[in-house]
């Protein structure tokens, strides 16, 4: 018969030794570097009659006119990508990477995208919330035949219609979906929208199980995933959005995964602009802090950046700010665990227990190889204990660039203290 302490010191061993158990659970190779993206067209040539979309850690996919009409060419194919330093992902995609290339046309645009399969395996493309002849849906078996690995195939169509909208497979979606192979899909109005828009930003949610060092995702998982990710990233590899103070930003959020994810924003309140289904008129928009994104729906908020600061950006499920843990851990909240650690660490010398006070100090507890701390990132005060889904908002006066202007700089008398 275990005394207490031996049951402690046994649920201290499998809190802690959880998060290793899966290490060998891929025969997959690690990647040790990502793909680049690549294309067959040149850039775009501007001006446009929109302010072009930005896609944080992405790209925009180009595109050239041949008689009156827009040619795009989408590759679907493995592709390596990073979620964050020290993880790289091996992941379906197109174009190089995943999500794939955000594409921006305008309402009434002829377009023509070339479509080739360079996967191990059957795929197509469905061009989600279009309005467009039932044989270029996308839907393969009952629209068009699969586009089988090697081939080409060539989809046309007006844009009869102007909003944020997104493409995926209908060809063995659950797997090529969970591995990756999505993508947004923008079209900006024929007549310039007044306000105009000075920041427009588009973020595409997903998330994904990934044993702790392997690189495969695992497209059987349904429920319990391990990282949840802003455009293919996880914090701290998430880019901020950035704005100068007075301009008009929007975000268009598209979500196909497998959980709806409400979206919150700090220091400001925003508007409900925009769905799938269109543009929200007039009285119909609606004032909101967190905006919930369900599953197969894209929405778009805006609000002027008026408050100048570096202001969170997340997802408020809590587990969906955390990177990689173990999901089968005993509690250990309030537990005594005394020399349990010391004595485990005989055995296995990088151990650390599941904290008895919480875990937020363990920032960075040995683990696996391409395997990202459960919550990470250094922050001007300290450790920043997120993970995941999870961004900046960052707004300064009079910049002239929207790299990353560092930390915010606050005011004298505007920081939070420690009263002595």
């Amino acid at each position: 018969m275990w005394n207490r302490r031996q049951l402690l010191s046994s649920a201290a061993l499998l809190g802690g030794a959880s998060l290793l158990k899966t290490r060998a659970a891929s025969a997959d190779a690690i990647p040790t570097t990502p793909s680049t993206p690549h294309f067959d067209l040149p850039p775009n040539k501007g001006p446009f009659p929109y302010v072009p979309v930005e896609t944080p850690n992405g790209v925009t996919l180009p595109w050239k006119m041949e008689k009156g009409v827009k040619v795009f060419h989408l590759v679907a194919e493995q592709v390596d990508r990073e979620f964050a330093p020290g993880m790289i992902v091996k992941c379906w995609g197109y174009n190089g990477i995943s999500p794939g290339p955000t594409i921006e046309a305008v309402e009434g645009d002829r377009v023509r995208f070339l479509v080739t399969n360079t996967l191990p395996e059957r795929t197509s493309v469905h061009w989600h919330g279009l309005f467009l002849p039932n044989g270029m849906d996308g839907v393969a078996g009952l629209n068009q035949p699969h586009i089988e690995p090697g081939e080409t195939f060539v989809y046309e169509y007006t844009l009869k219609q102007n909003g944020t909208f997104m493409y995926h497979p209908h060809s063995d979606e659950m797997v090529q979906m969970a591995l990756g192979m999505m993508g947004m899909f923008i079209i900006h109005p024929r007549v310039p929208e007044n306000p105009r828009i000075d920041r427009d930003f588009a973020i595409m949610l997903h998330e994904w199980f990934i044993a702790p060092g392997t690189a495969r995702p695992n497209p059987a998982v349904m429920t319990d995933f391990n990282i949840f990710t802003f455009n293919s990233r996880a914090w701290p590899g998430t880019a901020p959005l950035v704005a100068r103070t007075g301009q008009r930003v929007r975000v268009r959020i598209g979500n196909l995964s497998m959980d709806s994810h409400p979206i919150h924003l700090h220091g400001y309140r925003f508007l409900c602009v925009g769905t799938d289904g269109g543009k929200i008129v007039g009285q119909g928009q609606w004032p909101e802090t967190t905006v919930n994104v369900p599953v197969g729906s894209t929405r778009d908020i805006e609000w002027v950046a008026d408050v100048p600061g570096d202001w969170a950006f997340h997802c408020h499920k809590s587990h969906h700010t955390m990177n990689p843990m173990g999901h089968e851990m005993p509690v250990l909240i309030g537990a005594k665990q005394g020399d349990a650690e010391a004595r485990v660490r005989e055995v296995l010398p990088n151990y650390m227990a599941m904290g008895s006070a919480g875990m937020g100090g363990m920032m960075d507890m040995g683990r696996p190889k391409n395997t990202l701390p459960m919550m990470t990132g250094e922050g001007p005060f300290g450790p920043i204990e997120m993970g995941g889904m999870f961004t900046v908002f960052k707004v300064r006066d009079g910049i002239t660039s929207y790299g990353d202007p560092g930390w915010y700089k606050h005011p004298p008398g505007t920081v939070a203290y420690k009263l002595t």
